[in-house]
């Protein structure tokens, strides 16, 4: 199972996060009716479709539904890459009955692969047939689909690019709804409207578009979510030791000063006659000089530290 499988990979990621996210609008979005088969399509290869609909699977899977994730690129599918098992047999294959193993061209289990994913199952593309839109216009899609509402809550098609070949505009009639991937600085608005054009001709229903490959810097992504920030590295004894120290001498000299403070106020407030028999008996010390004195120990402490850590460096 390779790393491109990040809502499983790495779920608390701000990538994951994105992906329950477009789970949930999809689901508020198909309140009206449940919906059970779920189409993803794009406008040109590379914009990232199989790879929106592999972690969307996953997304689904996580939320204890059962899935199933059919490859219908029977031209260029990558499915079975993506999740790392058997190609063969798959869904041209079955629509069409040419199997390798004939005793089993019957039973739809063989035709599934199980993936590490609990709860999701995928259906990878099989053999390159010669007529891919011929099979999937066939009443044995409808009759497969239907055979698997029943053995799962959400069929999820991972279809071809709708600007080059018409397969997945074919499937849009027949699925409850489709959402078109596109891509940062790639998909052209013309191709994406006449896409969704397309698709609303034939019949289908149009649930969002997703935009993906957006740049986003590695701050900015780890900012994103707070899963994602990293556990703060635990203090040694001596780095507390030493914060301890800061600590008391900035509160001791933060003491001086408002000690200072008072003793100002209060020599302002006594006739000039009281202010000098009241400061003169106890005057060790002028508070200047107290003051300064804690804060040349504090700048002596803190020269210090930086000489004793450039030496460890």
């Amino acid at each position: 199972m390779k790393k491109e499988l990040i809502a499983h990979k790495d779920p608390k990621s701000p990538v994951s996060e994105i992906f329950r996210t477009l789970r949930t609008n999809i689901q508020f979005m198909s309140s009206n009716k449940k919906l059970k088969t779920l189409l993803v399509t794009s406008t040109y290869p590379g914009e990232g479709k199989s790879w929106v609909a592999s972690n969307l699977s996953v997304a689904f899977a996580q939320a204890g539904k059962r899935v199933i994730l059919i490859d219908a690129d029977m031209r260029k599918g990558r499915i079975y890459n993506i999740f790392g098992v058997l190609p063969r047999p798959g869904l041209s294959n079955y629509l069409s009955g040419v199997n390798e193993n004939s005793q089993e061209a019957n039973n739809l289990i063989n035709y599934l692969r199980e993936t590490e994913v609990p709860n999701l199952f995928v259906m990878p593309a099989g053999n390159i047939p010669p007529n891919p839109s011929e099979l999937l216009i066939t009443p044995q899609m409808v009759e497969l689909l239907e055979e698997l509402k029943e053995e799962c809550d959400l069929i999820i098609i991972d279809g071809t690019p709708s600007k080059l070949v018409t397969d997945a505009v074919i499937l849009s009639r027949i699925v409850d709804s489709t959402i078109v991937v596109t891509a940062h600085n790639q998909t052209k608005k013309d191709d994406l409207q006449k896409v969704i054009r397309d698709i609303k001709n034939v019949g289908g229903n149009i649930a969002g578009v997703v935009y993906n490959k957006i740049p986003v810097s590695a701050k900015k992504y780890n900012e994103t979510y707070y899963y994602a920030s990293k556990t703060p590295t635990p203090k040694s004894r001596s780095e507390i030791e030493q914060e301890q120290k800061r600590e008391a001498l900035r509160a001791r000299a933060a003491e001086m000063m408002n000690k200072k403070t008072e003793i100002t106020r209060e020599e302002t407030e006594l006739p000039k006659a009281m202010r000098k028999e009241k400061i003169e008996p106890e005057r060790e010390k002028t508070p200047e000089e107290k003051t300064a004195e804690v804060l040349r120990e504090f700048n002596e402490y803190l020269k210090k530290e930086k000489r004793t850590n450039n030496n460890r460096r």
